[in-house]
Protein backbone atom coordinates (compact mmCIF):
# COMPACT_ATOMS: atom_id res chain seq x y z
CA UNK A 1 0.00 0.00 0.00
CA UNK A 2 1.55 3.65 -1.11
CA UNK A 3 1.60 6.60 1.28
CA UNK A 4 -1.40 7.67 -0.07
CA UNK A 5 -3.62 5.16 -0.32
CA UNK A 6 -2.44 4.38 3.23
CA UNK A 7 -3.75 8.23 4.11
CA UNK A 8 -7.06 8.24 2.57
CA UNK A 9 -7.64 4.40 4.39
CA UNK A 10 -6.82 6.43 7.59
CA UNK A 11 -8.96 9.18 6.63
CA UNK A 12 -12.08 6.82 5.62
CA UNK A 13 -11.88 5.27 8.96
CA UNK A 14 -12.36 8.68 11.04
CA UNK A 15 -14.29 10.00 8.95
CA UNK A 16 -16.87 6.68 9.42
CA UNK A 17 -16.43 6.54 12.89
CA UNK A 18 -17.55 10.00 13.33
CA UNK A 19 -20.58 10.29 11.60
CA UNK A 20 -21.42 7.02 13.66
CA UNK A 21 -21.41 9.27 16.42
CA UNK A 22 -23.52 11.35 15.21
CA UNK A 23 -26.61 9.94 16.89
CA UNK A 24 -25.64 9.87 20.35
CA UNK A 25 -22.42 12.64 20.72
CA UNK A 26 -22.93 15.95 22.66
CA UNK A 27 -23.29 18.12 20.37
CA UNK A 28 -21.44 21.08 21.54
CA UNK A 29 -17.45 20.64 20.91
CA UNK A 30 -16.13 19.42 24.12
CA UNK A 31 -12.37 21.21 24.09
CA UNK A 32 -10.74 24.30 23.69
CA UNK A 33 -8.87 25.72 21.48
CA UNK A 34 -5.82 25.84 23.67
CA UNK A 35 -6.12 21.79 24.27
CA UNK A 36 -6.45 21.39 20.41
CA UNK A 37 -3.45 23.25 19.73
CA UNK A 38 -1.21 21.42 22.21
CA UNK A 39 -2.56 18.16 20.87
CA UNK A 40 -2.01 19.08 17.20
CA UNK A 41 1.64 20.19 18.38
CA UNK A 42 2.44 24.17 17.88
CA UNK A 43 5.73 23.60 16.74
CA UNK A 44 6.95 23.00 12.69
CA UNK A 45 8.63 19.98 12.91
CA UNK A 46 11.88 19.73 11.42
CA UNK A 47 11.52 16.22 9.82
CA UNK A 48 9.23 14.74 7.61
CA UNK A 49 6.11 12.55 8.75
CA UNK A 50 4.33 9.92 7.17
CA UNK A 51 0.34 11.14 5.40
CA UNK A 52 -0.87 8.14 7.40
CA UNK A 53 0.12 9.29 10.83
CA UNK A 54 -0.72 12.94 10.23
CA UNK A 55 -4.20 12.18 9.20
CA UNK A 56 -4.37 9.90 12.54
CA UNK A 57 -2.91 12.61 14.39
CA UNK A 58 -5.51 15.49 12.81
CA UNK A 59 -8.49 13.45 13.46
CA UNK A 60 -7.47 12.48 17.12
CA UNK A 61 -6.57 15.66 18.03
CA UNK A 62 -9.40 17.89 16.58
CA UNK A 63 -12.47 15.66 17.58
CA UNK A 64 -13.01 16.63 20.83
CA UNK A 65 -12.72 20.38 19.93
CA UNK A 66 -15.57 19.73 17.09
CA UNK A 67 -19.35 20.48 17.18
CA UNK A 68 -21.68 18.23 15.80
CA UNK A 69 -22.93 20.33 13.22
CA UNK A 70 -23.98 17.17 11.12
CA UNK A 71 -25.82 16.18 13.60
CA UNK A 72 -29.91 16.25 13.49
CA UNK A 73 -29.58 17.34 16.87
CA UNK A 74 -27.91 21.04 15.85
CA UNK A 75 -30.52 23.94 14.95
CA UNK A 76 -27.85 26.67 14.98
CA UNK A 77 -27.63 29.70 12.76
CA UNK A 78 -29.11 28.03 9.00
CA UNK A 79 -26.32 25.19 9.12
CA UNK A 80 -28.03 22.15 6.96
CA UNK A 81 -26.13 18.82 6.94
CA UNK A 82 -24.32 17.13 4.23
CA UNK A 83 -26.47 14.28 2.07
CA UNK A 84 -24.90 10.85 1.92
CA UNK A 85 -25.09 11.56 -1.94
CA UNK A 86 -23.80 14.70 -1.84
CA UNK A 87 -20.56 13.92 0.81
CA UNK A 88 -19.56 11.14 -1.49
CA UNK A 89 -19.31 13.03 -4.32
CA UNK A 90 -17.31 15.67 -2.41
CA UNK A 91 -14.90 13.64 -1.74
CA UNK A 92 -14.76 12.67 -5.62
CA UNK A 93 -14.39 16.21 -5.96
CA UNK A 94 -11.29 16.24 -3.79
CA UNK A 95 -9.85 13.26 -5.40
CA UNK A 96 -10.42 14.24 -8.78
CA UNK A 97 -8.98 17.41 -8.14
CA UNK A 98 -10.54 19.25 -11.25
CA UNK A 99 -10.15 23.98 -11.50
CA UNK A 100 -13.19 23.59 -12.88
CA UNK A 101 -13.44 27.05 -14.81
CA UNK A 102 -13.26 26.05 -18.41
CA UNK A 103 -15.66 24.29 -20.89
CA UNK A 104 -11.93 22.31 -22.85
CA UNK A 105 -10.20 21.62 -19.89
CA UNK A 106 -12.91 19.85 -17.60
CA UNK A 107 -15.62 19.05 -19.64
CA UNK A 108 -16.79 16.51 -17.60
CA UNK A 109 -17.68 19.49 -14.44
CA UNK A 110 -19.15 22.01 -17.38
CA UNK A 111 -21.35 18.94 -17.95
CA UNK A 112 -22.01 18.19 -14.42
CA UNK A 113 -23.19 21.90 -14.18
CA UNK A 114 -25.02 22.74 -16.96
CA UNK A 115 -27.34 19.76 -16.16
CA UNK A 116 -27.31 21.03 -12.13
CA UNK A 117 -28.39 24.15 -12.93
CA UNK A 118 -31.42 23.25 -15.33
CA UNK A 119 -32.39 20.98 -12.62
CA UNK A 120 -32.54 23.90 -9.68
CA UNK A 121 -34.15 26.30 -12.62
CA UNK A 122 -36.49 24.06 -13.05
CA UNK A 123 -37.35 23.02 -8.95
CA UNK A 124 -37.52 26.46 -7.77
CA UNK A 125 -39.93 27.42 -10.94
CA UNK A 126 -37.22 30.35 -12.33
CA UNK A 127 -37.14 31.30 -15.90
CA UNK A 128 -35.54 28.68 -17.45
CA UNK A 129 -32.90 30.40 -19.34
CA UNK A 130 -31.16 31.92 -16.38
CA UNK A 131 -27.52 32.09 -15.89
CA UNK A 132 -26.98 29.70 -12.79
CA UNK A 133 -23.70 30.35 -11.14
CA UNK A 134 -21.84 27.86 -8.35
CA UNK A 135 -20.25 30.53 -5.59
CA UNK A 136 -18.43 29.69 -1.97
CA UNK A 137 -21.77 30.23 -0.54
CA UNK A 138 -24.69 33.18 0.13
CA UNK A 139 -22.93 35.70 0.85
CA UNK A 140 -20.94 35.85 -2.57
CA UNK A 141 -24.03 34.62 -4.49
CA UNK A 142 -25.59 38.00 -3.45
CA UNK A 143 -22.10 39.33 -4.28
CA UNK A 144 -22.64 38.24 -7.85
CA UNK A 145 -26.01 38.77 -8.40
CA UNK A 146 -25.87 42.37 -7.14
CA UNK A 147 -22.88 43.09 -9.33
CA UNK A 148 -24.69 41.94 -11.98
CA UNK A 149 -27.27 44.24 -11.03
CA UNK A 150 -25.38 47.41 -10.23
CA UNK A 151 -23.66 47.49 -13.57
CA UNK A 152 -26.75 47.22 -15.44
CA UNK A 153 -28.83 50.02 -13.84
CA UNK A 154 -25.59 51.98 -14.19
CA UNK A 155 -25.60 50.88 -18.04
CA UNK A 156 -28.93 52.15 -18.43
CA UNK A 157 -28.03 55.51 -16.69
CA UNK A 158 -25.39 55.28 -19.88
CA UNK A 159 -22.36 54.80 -17.86
CA UNK A 160 -20.01 51.78 -17.76
CA UNK A 161 -18.56 50.57 -14.80
CA UNK A 162 -16.38 48.45 -16.81
CA UNK A 163 -14.20 50.64 -18.39
CA UNK A 164 -14.70 53.80 -15.78
CA UNK A 165 -15.91 52.30 -12.40
CA UNK A 166 -17.74 53.94 -9.99
CA UNK A 167 -16.11 57.07 -9.30
CA UNK A 168 -17.71 59.79 -11.21
CA UNK A 169 -20.65 58.13 -12.00
CA UNK A 170 -24.21 58.33 -11.39
CA UNK A 171 -25.40 57.07 -7.44
CA UNK A 172 -26.75 53.76 -7.54
CA UNK A 173 -29.41 53.98 -4.81
CA UNK A 174 -30.12 50.49 -3.26
CA UNK A 175 -33.69 49.81 -0.93
CA UNK A 176 -33.78 47.25 1.24
CA UNK A 177 -36.09 46.07 3.91
CA UNK A 178 -35.34 46.92 7.59
CA UNK A 179 -35.19 43.13 8.33
CA UNK A 180 -32.83 42.31 5.48
CA UNK A 181 -30.07 39.51 6.48
CA UNK A 182 -26.49 41.45 6.84
CA UNK A 183 -24.71 39.67 4.13
CA UNK A 184 -26.74 42.14 2.32
CA UNK A 185 -24.71 44.84 3.78
CA UNK A 186 -21.44 43.18 3.42
CA UNK A 187 -21.35 42.52 -0.10
CA UNK A 188 -23.20 46.09 -0.76
CA UNK A 189 -19.81 47.25 0.71
CA UNK A 190 -17.54 44.64 -1.00
CA UNK A 191 -19.30 46.78 -4.23
CA UNK A 192 -18.60 50.29 -3.07
CA UNK A 193 -22.31 50.89 -3.02
CA UNK A 194 -22.47 51.91 0.69
CA UNK A 195 -25.43 50.85 2.83
CA UNK A 196 -28.83 50.42 1.46
CA UNK A 197 -31.79 53.05 2.09
CA UNK A 198 -34.44 50.96 4.93
CA UNK A 199 -37.67 50.13 4.66
CA UNK A 200 -40.20 49.58 7.21
CA UNK A 201 -41.25 45.92 7.81
CA UNK A 202 -43.95 44.19 9.70
CA UNK A 203 -43.80 42.41 13.16
CA UNK A 204 -42.79 39.08 10.95
CA UNK A 205 -39.87 41.36 8.86
CA UNK A 206 -41.90 41.23 5.56
CA UNK A 207 -40.95 44.57 3.94
CA UNK A 208 -44.14 46.60 3.37
CA UNK A 209 -45.02 46.89 0.06
CA UNK A 210 -46.44 50.45 0.28
CA UNK A 211 -43.90 51.70 2.20
CA UNK A 212 -41.47 50.33 -0.50
CA UNK A 213 -43.88 52.28 -3.01
CA UNK A 214 -43.13 55.47 -1.40
CA UNK A 215 -39.51 55.02 -1.00
CA UNK A 216 -39.45 54.52 -4.81
CA UNK A 217 -41.66 57.79 -5.38
CA UNK A 218 -39.45 59.88 -3.56
CA UNK A 219 -36.36 61.86 -4.80
CA UNK A 220 -36.97 60.60 -8.16
CA UNK A 221 -36.27 63.27 -10.47
CA UNK A 222 -39.14 64.53 -12.47
CA UNK A 223 -36.86 64.46 -16.19
CA UNK A 224 -35.74 60.41 -15.32
CA UNK A 225 -35.32 58.09 -13.07
CA UNK A 226 -32.13 57.29 -10.21
CA UNK A 227 -30.20 54.02 -11.49
CA UNK A 228 -32.02 51.55 -8.15
CA UNK A 229 -31.66 48.28 -7.03
CA UNK A 230 -34.14 46.50 -4.58
CA UNK A 231 -33.15 44.25 -2.18
CA UNK A 232 -35.96 41.40 -1.28
CA UNK A 233 -35.74 38.39 0.76
CA UNK A 234 -37.32 34.78 0.48
CA UNK A 235 -36.70 33.62 3.95
CA UNK A 236 -35.84 35.97 7.00
CA UNK A 237 -33.39 34.56 9.35
CA UNK A 238 -35.54 34.54 12.49
CA UNK A 239 -39.37 34.10 11.57
CA UNK A 240 -38.89 32.45 8.23
CA UNK A 241 -41.34 35.23 6.20
CA UNK A 242 -40.90 36.13 2.87
CA UNK A 243 -41.57 39.31 1.81
CA UNK A 244 -45.18 39.60 -0.83
CA UNK A 245 -43.17 39.44 -3.90
CA UNK A 246 -45.84 40.25 -6.79
CA UNK A 247 -46.69 43.76 -4.89
CA UNK A 248 -42.94 44.44 -4.45
CA UNK A 249 -42.09 43.60 -8.04
CA UNK A 250 -44.67 45.56 -9.47
CA UNK A 251 -43.48 48.54 -7.63
CA UNK A 252 -40.01 48.02 -7.78
CA UNK A 253 -40.61 47.44 -11.84
CA UNK A 254 -42.55 50.69 -12.30
CA UNK A 255 -39.52 52.82 -11.19
CA UNK A 256 -37.36 50.29 -13.80
CA UNK A 257 -34.98 49.02 -10.75
CA UNK A 258 -33.61 45.80 -10.52
CA UNK A 259 -34.77 43.40 -8.30
CA UNK A 260 -32.46 40.54 -6.28
CA UNK A 261 -33.98 38.28 -4.17
CA UNK A 262 -32.11 36.98 -1.30
CA UNK A 263 -33.25 33.41 -0.52
CA UNK A 264 -30.32 31.87 1.24
CA UNK A 265 -32.39 29.04 2.85
CA UNK A 266 -35.82 29.84 1.63
CA UNK A 267 -35.79 30.21 -2.15
CA UNK A 268 -36.21 25.99 -1.19
CA UNK A 269 -39.74 26.62 -0.71
CA UNK A 270 -40.77 26.53 -4.57
CA UNK A 271 -39.23 23.27 -4.19
CA UNK A 272 -42.50 21.95 -2.89
CA UNK A 273 -45.99 22.20 -3.71
CA UNK A 274 -47.21 22.61 -0.17
CA UNK A 275 -44.81 25.60 0.76
CA UNK A 276 -44.45 27.26 -3.01
CA UNK A 277 -47.22 29.69 -2.33
CA UNK A 278 -44.33 31.34 -0.42
CA UNK A 279 -42.22 32.23 -2.84
CA UNK A 280 -45.38 33.53 -5.76
CA UNK A 281 -44.44 36.36 -7.79
CA UNK A 282 -40.61 35.46 -6.92
CA UNK A 283 -40.10 34.50 -10.27
CA UNK A 284 -40.59 37.89 -11.82
CA UNK A 285 -37.42 39.24 -10.32
CA UNK A 286 -34.24 39.90 -12.31
CA UNK A 287 -31.51 37.68 -9.77
CA UNK A 288 -31.84 35.14 -6.68
CA UNK A 289 -29.54 34.14 -4.52
CA UNK A 290 -29.00 30.64 -2.49
CA UNK A 291 -26.77 28.59 -0.44
CA UNK A 292 -27.14 25.15 -1.40
CA UNK A 293 -25.54 23.71 1.90
CA UNK A 294 -28.41 25.08 3.67
CA UNK A 295 -31.81 23.82 2.91
CA UNK A 296 -30.64 21.15 0.01
CA UNK A 297 -27.76 19.46 2.31
CA UNK A 298 -24.64 19.72 0.30
CA UNK A 299 -21.13 20.67 1.80
CA UNK A 300 -20.10 24.08 2.57
CA UNK A 301 -18.70 26.29 -0.27
CA UNK A 302 -21.66 25.99 -2.60
CA UNK A 303 -23.60 29.24 -2.93
CA UNK A 304 -25.78 30.04 -6.11
CA UNK A 305 -26.30 32.88 -7.91
CA UNK A 306 -28.84 33.23 -10.45
CA UNK A 307 -29.53 35.55 -12.80
CA UNK A 308 -32.67 35.94 -15.41
CA UNK A 309 -30.17 37.91 -17.86
CA UNK A 310 -27.05 35.74 -19.17
CA UNK A 311 -25.85 38.53 -20.65
CA UNK A 312 -26.16 41.04 -17.88
CA UNK A 313 -24.06 38.38 -15.17
CA UNK A 314 -21.79 37.70 -18.17
CA UNK A 315 -20.67 40.80 -18.13
CA UNK A 316 -19.79 41.68 -14.80
CA UNK A 317 -17.96 38.15 -13.82
CA UNK A 318 -16.95 37.57 -17.31
CA UNK A 319 -12.71 37.55 -17.45
CA UNK A 320 -10.52 37.27 -20.73
CA UNK A 321 -6.69 35.78 -20.71
CA UNK A 322 -4.33 35.08 -23.64
CA UNK A 323 -3.53 31.87 -21.72
CA UNK A 324 -6.83 31.10 -21.21
CA UNK A 325 -8.95 28.71 -22.97
CA UNK A 326 -12.04 30.18 -23.85
CA UNK A 327 -15.28 28.54 -25.85
CA UNK A 328 -17.98 30.01 -28.04
CA UNK A 329 -20.80 28.59 -26.01
CA UNK A 330 -19.05 30.38 -22.55
CA UNK A 331 -17.52 28.54 -19.45
CA UNK A 332 -18.06 28.63 -15.66
CA UNK A 333 -15.40 30.88 -15.25
CA UNK A 334 -18.29 33.65 -17.05
CA UNK A 335 -20.71 32.98 -13.69
CA UNK A 336 -18.38 33.55 -10.59
CA UNK A 337 -15.76 35.70 -8.78
CA UNK A 338 -13.08 33.15 -8.80
CA UNK A 339 -10.60 32.16 -11.34
CA UNK A 340 -9.85 29.05 -9.12
CA UNK A 341 -12.45 26.91 -7.50
CA UNK A 342 -13.37 23.13 -6.59
CA UNK A 343 -16.39 21.21 -8.61
CA UNK A 344 -19.05 22.66 -6.39
CA UNK A 345 -21.67 21.81 -9.39
CA UNK A 346 -20.48 17.50 -8.68
CA UNK A 347 -21.83 17.54 -5.32
CA UNK A 348 -25.37 19.62 -6.25
CA UNK A 349 -26.09 17.06 -9.53
CA UNK A 350 -25.41 14.33 -6.85
CA UNK A 351 -28.27 15.68 -4.20
CA UNK A 352 -30.60 16.05 -7.08
CA UNK A 353 -29.94 12.78 -8.93
CA UNK A 354 -30.11 11.38 -5.59
CA UNK A 355 -33.03 13.16 -4.16
CA UNK A 356 -35.22 13.70 -7.18
CA UNK A 357 -38.23 16.12 -7.52
CA UNK A 358 -40.08 14.14 -4.97
CA UNK A 359 -36.82 14.02 -2.52
CA UNK A 360 -36.34 17.60 -2.73
CA UNK A 361 -40.30 18.82 -1.72
CA UNK A 362 -40.11 15.94 1.16
CA UNK A 363 -36.62 17.45 2.05
CA UNK A 364 -38.11 21.01 2.26
CA UNK A 365 -41.39 19.34 3.72
CA UNK A 366 -40.02 17.43 6.71
CA UNK A 367 -37.70 20.24 8.01
CA UNK A 368 -40.89 22.87 8.02
CA UNK A 369 -42.71 19.82 10.03
CA UNK A 370 -39.71 19.86 12.57
CA UNK A 371 -40.42 23.43 13.07
CA UNK A 372 -43.98 23.14 13.42
CA UNK A 373 -43.41 20.27 16.12
CA UNK A 374 -40.96 22.67 17.60
CA UNK A 375 -43.30 25.14 18.25
CA UNK A 376 -46.29 23.37 19.34
CA UNK A 377 -43.71 21.71 21.72
CA UNK A 378 -42.26 25.02 22.96
CA UNK A 379 -45.56 26.47 23.21
CA UNK A 380 -46.93 23.52 25.73
CA UNK A 381 -44.51 24.98 28.41
CA UNK A 382 -45.63 27.93 30.74
CA UNK A 383 -44.17 30.20 30.85
CA UNK A 384 -42.56 29.99 27.26
CA UNK A 385 -44.13 31.99 24.27
CA UNK A 386 -43.80 31.42 20.22
CA UNK A 387 -42.80 34.75 18.46
CA UNK A 388 -43.09 34.23 14.99
CA UNK A 389 -45.56 32.34 12.88
CA UNK A 390 -44.08 30.03 12.07
CA UNK A 391 -44.26 29.45 7.97
CA UNK A 392 -40.76 27.57 6.74
CA UNK A 393 -38.06 26.45 8.85
CA UNK A 394 -37.41 29.10 11.92
CA UNK A 395 -38.95 29.50 15.33
CA UNK A 396 -38.13 32.20 17.69
CA UNK A 397 -39.05 31.65 21.18
CA UNK A 398 -38.80 33.70 24.83
CA UNK A 399 -39.11 32.00 28.27
CA UNK A 400 -40.85 35.11 30.57
CA UNK A 401 -37.75 37.83 29.87
CA UNK A 402 -33.95 38.24 28.15
CA UNK A 403 -32.35 36.79 31.63
CA UNK A 404 -34.43 33.60 31.83
CA UNK A 405 -33.85 33.24 28.00
CA UNK A 406 -30.41 33.09 28.28
CA UNK A 407 -30.07 30.89 31.15
CA UNK A 408 -32.14 28.28 29.06
CA UNK A 409 -29.58 28.42 26.27
CA UNK A 410 -26.93 28.17 28.71
CA UNK A 411 -28.45 25.52 30.44
CA UNK A 412 -29.45 23.79 27.54
CA UNK A 413 -25.79 23.74 25.49
CA UNK A 414 -24.06 22.72 29.02
CA UNK A 415 -26.20 19.46 28.86
CA UNK A 416 -25.17 19.24 25.45
CA UNK A 417 -28.35 17.53 23.99
CA UNK A 418 -28.71 19.70 21.09
CA UNK A 419 -27.31 22.90 20.04
CA UNK A 420 -29.57 25.95 20.13
CA UNK A 421 -28.45 29.43 19.38
CA UNK A 422 -30.07 32.74 21.12
CA UNK A 423 -30.44 36.02 19.19
CA UNK A 424 -32.22 39.76 19.44
CA UNK A 425 -34.93 39.92 17.83
CA UNK A 426 -36.89 43.36 18.21
CA UNK A 427 -35.39 44.27 21.46
CA UNK A 428 -36.10 40.69 22.84
CA UNK A 429 -33.51 37.71 23.89
CA UNK A 430 -34.96 34.74 21.93
CA UNK A 431 -34.29 31.04 21.06
CA UNK A 432 -33.84 31.06 17.79
CA UNK A 433 -34.24 27.06 16.19
CA UNK A 434 -33.43 26.77 13.01
CA UNK A 435 -34.64 23.02 11.48
CA UNK A 436 -32.16 22.83 8.11
CA UNK A 437 -30.40 18.77 8.32
CA UNK A 438 -31.98 16.78 6.28
CA UNK A 439 -30.67 13.69 8.94
CA UNK A 440 -32.94 15.52 11.70
CA UNK A 441 -35.96 12.97 12.96
CA UNK A 442 -38.98 13.24 14.87
CA UNK A 443 -37.09 11.33 17.72
CA UNK A 444 -34.35 14.02 17.41
CA UNK A 445 -37.27 17.00 18.07
CA UNK A 446 -38.68 14.56 20.99
CA UNK A 447 -35.24 14.53 22.33
CA UNK A 448 -34.73 18.36 22.15
CA UNK A 449 -37.50 19.46 23.08
CA UNK A 450 -37.26 16.90 26.05
CA UNK A 451 -33.85 18.91 26.55
CA UNK A 452 -35.25 22.45 26.19
CA UNK A 453 -38.13 21.50 29.13
CA UNK A 454 -35.39 20.47 31.28
CA UNK A 455 -33.42 23.35 30.82
CA UNK A 456 -36.16 25.85 31.70
CA UNK A 457 -37.08 23.80 34.62
CA UNK A 458 -33.83 24.45 35.91
CA UNK A 459 -34.42 28.26 35.75
CA UNK A 460 -37.28 28.19 37.92
CA UNK A 461 -35.79 25.34 40.62
CA UNK A 462 -35.20 27.31 44.20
Amino acid sequence: MDAREAALRQAHGHAVRWLASLSDRPVPARASVDEIVRALGAELPDAPSTPADVVDLLATACEPGLTAFPSGRFYGFVVGGTEPAALAADWLVSAWDQNCVMRAVSPAYTAAEEIAGAWLLDLLGLPPDSAVGFTTGATMANFTCLAAGRDTVLRRAGWSVDHHGLAGGPPVRVIAGQDRHMSIDLALRYLGLGRPELVDADAQGRIDAEALRRTLAARVPGSGSVPTIVILQAGDIHSGAFDPFPETIRAAREADAWVHVDGAFGLWAAASPTHAHLTDGCARADSWATDAHKTLNVPYDCGLALVADPAALRSAMGLQGDYLIQHEHGDPIDKVPELSRRGRAFTVWAALRSLGRAGVADLVDGLCRHARAFATGIDAIDGATVLNDVVFTQVCAEFGDDERTDRVLAHLLDEGAAWISGSTWHGRRVMRISVSNWSTTDEDVSHTLDAIHRAFARTIRP
